[in-house]
């Protein structure tokens, strides 16, 4: 009895031209700190780096641009402040000059109207001493009656301090120049008369 011929075998071919990859191994996990960290930068020439370097081009001349602009108002300010020093000293010698020629008018009016008590309170503590106020009184009132007077110009900075010079014409027609000597106020601060030369 004949066997059942099974299928035809079927002959092999020409060999593939494409190579057959070698079998994968099997997948490990990754462990999770690795996952963690960034890809390092691949290194050499032509490699752009992930984060560029901030420009230079430009620096230098913006750091001088900006010491210029900051000495220029260092100057502005430190010349402001001279000016303002300066302005202010003007305006205090110009207050002490007004004080003095106030307080010198006051006095000779006083003495012109004969009211001596009111001249009497205006002299320093240094003549007040030296005399009460009666007996400056009896000494003013000898005196040539003042029929009118002039305030001169002020002369600061001399060695007798403040200097107010006062043309002064009598009643008897004689006329002359009387310089007032002024002193400071340990109390009040004000300038008051201390001393009268011809």
């Amino acid at each position: 009895m004949n066997p059942t011929p099974g299928p035809p075998e079927i002959p092999p071919g020409p060999p593939s031209a494409y190579p057959t990859s070698p079998a994968l191994p099997p997948s490990s996990p990754v462990p999770a700190a690795q996952l963690a960290e960034p890809p390092v930068p691949p290194q050499g020439p032509g490699v752009v780096p992930p984060f560029a370097a901030p420009p230079t081009e430009g620096r230098t001349k913006r750091l001088w641009w900006g010491l210029g602009a900051a000495g220029a108002f260092a100057v502005l300010c430190c010349g402001g402040g001279v000016a303002s020093l300066a302005g202010l000293t003007v305006v205090g010698v110009r207050a002490i000059e007004e004080q003095a020629r106030v307080v010198v008018t006051d006095y000779v009016e006083a003495l012109q109207h004969a009211e001596y008590g009111q001249a009497y309170a205006l002299l320093c503590d240094a003549q007040q001493r030296a005399q009460s106020p009666s007996d400056f009184a009896a000494t003013e009132s000898l005196a040539p009656r003042i029929d009118r007077f002039q305030v001169q110009s002020i002369k600061t900075g001399t060695t007798d301090g403040i200097i107010v010079p006062v043309n002064v014409t009598y009643s008897t027609g004689s006329s002359s120049t009387l310089s007032f000597t002024m002193a400071q106020d340990r109390g009040t601060g004000g300038l008051e008369v201390c001393g009268v030369t011809d």
